[in-house]
């Protein structure tokens, strides 16, 4: 799955526009190497963004194409 798909659909980021512009400013990284919109993500892997003041990380636990609002949160682990 691409990594800004999965960002939008486990909703770390709201949108899926937003996901590809913060992975075009380098902000979002894969196993500490920076990523594209279009990078593969995999379970295991440990993605890392960047907002304003802080840094997210999170362990990809789940990948699944569409998801409800509440079961979003099951996709991943925040390490």
């Amino acid at each position: 799955m691409r990594v800004d798909k999965f960002l939008k659909v486990s909703r770390l980021i709201k949108r899926r526009t937003v996901a590809k512009e913060a992975c075009d400013q380098e902000r979002v990284t894969i196993n500490g190497r920076t990523a594209k919109a279009g990078s593969e993500v995999k379970v295991g892997d440990i993605i890392e963004v960047l907002y304003g003041n802080g840094k997210l990380s999170a362990k990809v636990l789940l990948l699944a194409e569409s998801c409800r609002k509440e079961d979003a949160g099951s996709m991943y682990e925040i390490v």
